[in-house]
């Protein structure tokens, strides 16, 4: 390969990579790495323009986790010592969306660890939804794990926009990362959430031991499975975990890897997640001409970048903010 534009008219056209086309984009020489992004940004301006779309994540229940992932701090086998709490109150989650409302942040996202929300997690989140609906009509997103199809009917009801649940990995490299959950589990969580009418959200962590076969085939099941936003994790190994040390990634590679995704689901909203900041590092900005959306403040037990950094960085490249909202009861202080 190497006329990465040309190639990014054809997937304009319709056209669907090969695994040797996708295989090129993750081994292409580093001196073709501005090409390549121009490619991608073909691809991202026809669809999104110079639009970048902000995330905001409160982290509502943080460890006492029943699940084995290997990435995860708030895991059952975790050892890193980390805040944990159970659901925290409606009051907190609205809090965190008036702190969304004023960063601009188009899409709030509700966050619990554990296997699956109780009904009475749900009935938190229910209520502070249907508020934070009232006050600042915020976008929401709400990712709590495995759902019954009645918790997805209910956050359907109380406005719930978008629901996220990743794959992480591939379907073959799964089992690698946890055994307490199968991946078919999670495939199968994301087409409840379709079933129910709420858009789904499923992406990956990259970084923990896959090859870059595993990497292609993560971009095709969520091309598949129609998920209409990706976020693209870069593992932040963390002490204490069973990935623990592991440091596979550098920035160029990084890159390479949003640059896949874009080609391979070009219509869809790719978001910049966790782990940015330390494998983009000072190419952080590069990723938004494939990428189309980012976190803003921190993850879930790990710390991000400044949000006036990420405006100033938006603002320095001559991207506008994407957000659309309608005039609300918002009284803020």
């Amino acid at each position: 390969m190497g006329d990465w534009n040309q190639l990014a008219l054809r997937v304009l056209d319709g056209y669907e990579l090969t695994d040797e086309e996708a295989l090129s984009i993750l081994e292409s020489p580093d001196e073709q790495l501005l090409e390549l992004l121009q490619g991608a940004y073909t691809i991202r301006r026809h669809y999104y323009g110079n639009k970048v779309k902000l995330n905001m994540i409160i982290n509502t229940k943080s460890g006492l986790c029943p699940e084995n992932c290997g990435y995860c701090s708030q895991s059952s086998v975790s050892t890193a010592p980390i805040e944990k709490y159970r659901m925290v109150d409606k009051d907190s989650i609205l809090k965190g969306a008036e702190q969304a409302y004023n960063l601009n942040v188009g899409t709030y996202c509700i966050v619990a660890s554990g296997r699956g929300p109780s009904n009475r997690d749900v009935d938190t989140v229910v209520s502070a939804v249907e508020e934070i609906k009232d006050k600042y009509n915020l976008k929401v997103c709400a990712c709590l794990g495995l759902l019954k199809p009645e918790q997805a009917s209910r956050l359907k009801e109380a406005g719930v926009d978008r629901y996220n649940h990743n794959i992480n990995t591939s379907e073959s490299h799964h089992e690698s990362i946890t055994t307490s959950h199968t991946y078919q589990d999670r495939v199968n969580t994301v087409e409840l959430i379709k079933e129910a009418g709420i858009s789904p959200c499923s992406g990956v962590i990259v970084g923990m031991r896959e090859t870059k076969q595993d990497v292609i085939d993560m971009a095709r099941s969520l091309r598949v499975l129609d998920a209409d936003s990706i976020p693209v994790n870069f593992l932040h190994a963390i002490d204490g975990t069973p990935l623990e040390g592991t440091d596979e990634l550098e920035p160029i590679y990084c890159l390479k890897v949003l640059c896949l995704m874009r080609f391979i689901n070009p219509t869809k909203e790719i978001r910049i997640s966790g782990g940015r900041e330390v494998n983009l590092r000072s190419l952080q900005p590069l990723g938004l001409y494939p990428a189309n959306s980012i976190f803003v403040g921190d993850y879930l037990t790990t710390a991000g970048q400044e949000s006036t950094a990420d405006h100033q960085m938006l603002k320095d490249l001559g991207f506008e903010i994407d957000f659309v909202r309608e005039e609300t009861n918002a009284v803020l202080s």
